[in-house]
């Protein structure tokens, strides 16, 4: 798990991932403070799954909430958070570091990162990539 910072106006407002490394795909995320209370709901959403380990980075709010033989903290082991990170800022401008497309809503930063993990799913891409083609291929026959 990992955290990312992006400022909306005078107040900052964090989002804290969990990402599968197997599945090389983001599986949960929380908006708010950066506080050990905002990781815990976090953790709420993912602590159910089985044989999970989470590498973090040294963060004080992840070695309040996680339980110590599931914690592996270091930098070695967050190269595919850090890509997920840097995938997000290239896609979505309001997530890069210095931007002005930054809406105040959080829910508006909760539903934009839905649509770009909608959009990471091969199939759901693979099924509008289909229809969005069909659309050209009856102009180029008409």
């Amino acid at each position: 798990m990992k955290c990312g910072i992006f400022y909306i106006k005078k107040r900052k407002l964090w989002v804290i991932k969990a990402y599968d490394r197997a599945k090389n795909e983001m599986i949960a995320w929380v908006t708010g403070s950066r506080s050990a209370k905002t990781f815990r709901r976090l953790y709420e959403k993912v602590k159910h799954l089985k044989g999970c380990t989470f590498y973090t980075d040294s963060w004080d709010a992840f070695s309040k909430v996680l339980p110590k033989a599931k914690h592996v903290i270091g930098k070695q082991h967050t190269v595919a958070i850090e890509r997920d990170n840097s995938n997000v800022r290239n896609d979505l401008a309001r997530f890069t570091r210095r931007t002005k497309v930054v809406s105040k809503s959080e829910k508006m930063v909760n539903n934009t990162l839905k649509l770009w993990q909608a959009f990471q799913t091969s199939n759901l891409f693979s099924v509008l990539q289909k229809f969005i083609l069909s659309i050209f291929k009856c102009e180029l026959s008409e």
